[in-house]
């Protein structure tokens, strides 16, 4: 299924598709929602949320959503692949929420020209990793009604056992650059903001979370996000933790496919 493209805030490229029921078809293996009498259906949004560094790579997830009946808007950040600006001079999220505010236009398609309205009538962030941070700091925008945070980083005191795990190169954000180029237009200045904990950082908001809005998922394994950085900000907020023995640094593609059912439930909940 080939995935539209649109520019949001002048700057943020976004991949989407429209659902399935709409898009007059439906992906294989997914049956087309069932309308109800003449009721008006909700028109449901999800924002999946990358992680960094990563390849933009989650349009199959993307095209799997969009055949459950939900208009999908993937997003690349500020400073971040085919987005304009620079990588963290503002906090990532708030692209996230730059395209959700976009949906109240009229949204253009960059290619011909092609013109969608979207409700928005209820929005979903989903995010993993670096992205998780960026789905649990949307969680905090009425406009949100529900979030999936995927193995997410809650803290940003992990940054520096982080960086050596990753790279010997004492400078991180000089490794970004030089593995991936102009993918990421990130300077030392930018990077450094998130030693500072009030910057981009989950944690700093634990008396803001609204814990219904939010579910989340860990493996005890995580080589990159310590385990017990997630089940703390669990117990602080509140927050529903769905904590796996193993998996790793978990895929987000994996968590949607595998506990779809359960996601739906409180999507719907």
């Amino acid at each position: 299924m080939q995935m539209f493209r649109a520019r949001f805030g002048r700057q943020i490229v976004a991949e989407f598709l429209p659902p399935a029921r709409l898009a007059g078809g439906r992906t294989k293996g997914t049956k087309p929602p069932k309308r109800r009498g003449s009721t008006l259906k909700k028109e449901r949004v999800i924002v999946p949320c990358d992680g960094m560094p990563s390849i933009p790579r989650k349009q199959a997830l993307a095209e799997f959503l969009a055949g459950k009946g939900y208009w999908v808007f993937y997003p690349r950040y500020r400073g971040a692949w085919e987005s304009g600006g620079e990588f963290l001079e503002r906090p990532p999220h708030l692209d996230i929420l730059d395209v959700i505010e976009g949906l109240r236009r009229e949204v253009r398609e960059l290619a011909f020209g092609q013109r969608f309205r979207v409700r928005a009538d209820e929005v979903f962030v989903i995010g993993g990793s670096f992205g998780g941070a960026a789905a649990l700091l949307c969680s905090l925008d009425r406009r949100v009604k529900r979030v999936v945070a995927n193995c997410p980083v809650v803290d940003w005191s992990i940054l520096r056992t982080a960086e050596k795990a990753e790279t010997s190169n004492p400078n991180y954000a000089a490794y970004i650059r030089e593995a991936f180029g102009q993918a990421y237009r990130l300077s030392d200045r930018n990077w450094k903001k998130l030693y500072r904990g009030d910057f981009y950082n989950p944690v700093h908001h634990v008396h803001e979370i609204d814990a219904a809005k939010i579910l989340m998922f860990h493996a005890q394994d995580d080589p990159h996000v310590p385990c017990e950085s997630v089940v703390k900000f669990a117990r602080q907020t509140g927050v529903k933790l769905k904590l796996l023995r193993t998996g790793g640094h978990l895929s987000t593609d994996m968590i949607v496919r595998k506990y779809w059912p359960e996601l739906q439930r409180f999507f719907k909940s």
